[in-house]
């Protein structure tokens, strides 16, 4: 790491994805794992933890964006992908060039794929994808034989090659919820009919991470396991990270920026909605909204720091934040470190924590954090290379 802390940034244990692929993939020992990456890999970095993943023995990766899947090509990564949110003029050619399995859920995305197929002289691999009741992607039962006809007579001509069919759970993270056992009827359904039709596919799934921990009859040939490999429970209905044999990745870290002593009756932040009720000392974390530290989280957000964990006082500003350390000598001072969240191992909030004290979820949490803050790779493989992620590399483990 350089030798001058960075005013902010993200430790990303790349050993922790690792152990949670392996984890993940014990839950559901009879299929495949996707790795989802997709968002920069929930704001870990997509192609350093695509690589730690495939190391643990994902066999697929999953994006959103067809951008997302050539990234992962443009580093070098041979595995299977799967891209699924498309939009009429994509880079359809490029995704086929490039190897890239391409869902499928209407008829303007198969014709566009067809074309592209041929001016590319290659057979595209394509994945149908099924709503079977989330009500997103995917295509209704009412139009599937149209879809899954076409889709043969496009095999037939060469085109394309059916690689899979799947479809996604919109309660999975509540168990018990009465839409996962509908979803799973009309998927088999769905499944079954392409089937019958003629439709070979190499991998058929719908469970994604919470499916993977708690419902071993959606696993089918393929889990696509997204939040979970980070380390970070998909829902607290499901338990905690701990309880479900995860561990976080990410560590987010800032420098102390500033401590000072105020007075009783002294505003802090934008509109004073924290004011001292006591001689006191406040330290100034220089992180803000403009790095992904969520504004609801104002006067709420738990950071350790000198040992304890405070709580921000007032708003959370562009840049910074404050805390209110309480009277006395803290024994922090500027410089020292301000740990937001991380597995909670030695005390610091977890990113549950932050979800909690902002109204949201997990997800939000480590997908929000910026840009700007560089992230700081710890045990890569020696096949790593520089400059995966976002800002760079600036250290390793």
């Amino acid at each position: 790491m350089n030798e001058t802390p960075p005013r902010v940034h993200a430790e990303i244990d790349l050993d922790a994805v690792r152990e949670n692929v392996r984890a993940l993939r014990a839950r559901a020992p009879r299929s495949e794992l996707m790795a989802v990456v997709k968002a920069d890999g929930y704001g870990h970095g997509a192609v350093a933890c695509a690589r730690a993943a495939v190391e643990a023995g994902a066999a697929w990766l999953g994006t959103a964006t067809p951008q997302e899947a050539l990234a992962l090509r443009a580093a070098g990564l041979r595995t299977p992908v799967l891209c699924w949110l498309w939009t009429p003029g994509g880079p359809w050619r490029e995704a086929v060039e490039a190897d890239v399995d391409v869902a499928v859920s209407g008829m303007w995305a198969l014709d566009e794929v067809r074309a592209a197929a041929r001016a590319a002289g290659r057979t595209a691999r394509i994945q149908l994808k099924a709503d079977t009741g989330l009500g997103r992607n995917g295509c209704q039962p009412a139009d599937w034989a149209d879809l899954v006809g076409a889709a043969i007579a496009a095999e037939a001509e060469g085109t394309v090659k059916v690689t899979g069919i799947w479809s996604h759970f919109a309660c999975a993270d509540e168990p018990g919820h009465p839409s996962i056992q509908l979803q799973l009827a009309v998927f088999r359904d769905m499944l079954a009919y392409a089937e019958k039709e003629g439709v070979e596919p190499e991998v058929r799934h719908i469970a994604n991470s919470p499916a993977t921990l708690t419902l071993p009859e959606s696993h089918f040939d393929l889990v696509r396991t997204g939040l979970a490999i980070y380390g970070v429970s998909p829902a607290p209905e499901l338990g905690t990270a701990q309880q479900l044999g995860l561990r976080p990745a990410m560590t987010l870290k800032a420098s102390v920026a500033l401590v000072k002593e105020a007075p009783a009756g002294h505003g802090v932040s934008y509109g004073h909605h924290h004011v001292t009720s006591a001689a006191t000392t406040l330290a100034l974390v220089p992180a803000g909204y403009a790095d992904g530290i969520p504004r609801h989280a104002s006067g709420r957000g738990p950071v350790l720091v000198g040992g304890a964990v405070r709580t921000v006082a007032g708003r959370v500003a562009m840049d910074q934040f404050v805390v209110d350390l309480g009277s006395g000598d803290t024994g922090v001072r500027a410089g020292d470190e301000a740990v937001l969240f991380g597995p909670g191992e030695r005390g610091e909030p977890t990113a549950e924590d932050w979800a909690q004290a902002s109204d949201t979820i997990a997800y939000e949490i480590v997908t929000r954090i910026g840009a700007r803050v560089p992230r700081v790779y710890l045990h890569e493989s020696e096949s790593a290379r520089p400059g995966d992620g976002p800002g760079g590399r600036i250290g390793h483990g």
